[in-house]
């Protein structure tokens, strides 16, 4: 089987059309309002995204939606880690063709993911059980949360999660990666310690280098993933990309200082996204026990 892991010209004119559309519709002031406004989801923005096909980029054209495919929806979704875009973007993403209005953001859908609600409050459709729901302090400014009493982490033998939701959920914590290397490398560049940028310095280049291979391997995973669409593949990527935005986030942090844990640097935004990011299903340990399922499956 001949499998294509490189991205067409069509697929790399998809990624700069989404990341220009985030630059234009969710830049950093905007990004900054949305900090300064906890739990509030921009309808406005909504609609732009469900306009530009954002949610509807696998529906089938004859049913209204853009007719591609999961390779693409992951590089979407890349670019909307990266730019930290707020919301239920996976859930409303996957029930586009299913709830009347979510293709075109005109719908906003959560999913009950295991113990944890992101943006009940927000939601037009919950789909789940979230009865009994009890509002958490999160750590992420840009991600309310809730806890649910109930159905607790899915088993893997059983089913386990959505794959689609644990590949898209991979794609966003690559794109985390990818910007939180960008930043430390040029963060390392410009700023100077007795007299020398600090990327002049052994350690610091250690800890880009790292940063890099990190991101890299993860890109790799989960290109493919989205390629073969296999259940272990796809555990394996979230496993990788998981790690990648983590350590990554806490290595550029490392970088930058203590300026860092500041509010007018970006850096401690996609740490706690990725935080939050990695207690979705398909995560941490149960990522871990799905892939050890497949494989011994």
């Amino acid at each position: 089987m001949n499998v294509r892991f490189r991205l067409t010209d069509d697929q790399r004119a998809l990624r700069a059309g989404v990341r220009e559309l985030l630059a234009r519709c969710f830049g950093r002031e905007a990004l900054r309002a949305a900090v300064g406004a906890p739990g509030r989801l921009d309808r406005t923005l909504w609609r732009i995204l469900g306009e530009a096909g954002f949610f509807a980029l696998r529906l089938p054209e004859a049913d209204g939606g853009v007719g591609l495919g999961l390779p693409e929806a992951v590089l979407a979704f890349e670019e909307a880690g990266r730019a930290l875009l707020p919301g239920p973007l996976v859930a409303t993403h996957l029930a586009a063709g299913g709830v009347p209005g979510a293709a075109h953001g005109e719908t906003v859908v959560v999913a009950v993911d295991g113990e944890l609600a992101e943006w009940l409050d927000a939601a037009d459709v919950v789909r789940g059980d979230a009865s009994g729901a009890v509002p958490l302090r999160s750590v992420d400014p840009l991600t309310p949360l809730h806890r649910l009493p109930g159905p607790g982490i899915p088993d893997p033998a059983a089913g386990g999660p959505d794959p689609v939701a644990v590949l898209l959920t991979a794609a966003e914590q690559l794109g985390t990666a990818g910007r939180v290397c960008e930043l430390a490398v040029e963060h390392a560049r410009t700023r100077e310690q007795f007299g020398r940028p600090i990327g002049a310095f052994q350690a610091v280049q250690h800890l880009c280098a790292d940063l890099l291979v990190r991101t890299e391997t993860a890109r790799a995973a989960v290109y493919a993933a989205a390629v073969t669409a296999g259940p272990a593949d796809i555990a394996a990527a979230r496993l990788l990309a998981d790690e990648a935005a983590v350590r990554g986030a806490r290595d550029c942090l490392q970088v930058h200082g203590g300026m860092g844990f500041t509010w007018e640097a970006d850096v401690h935004l996609h740490l706690k996204r990725a935080w939050v990011r990695a207690q979705r299903a398909g995560g941490g340990a149960q990522g871990e026990e799905l892939l050890a399922a497949v494989l011994a499956g």
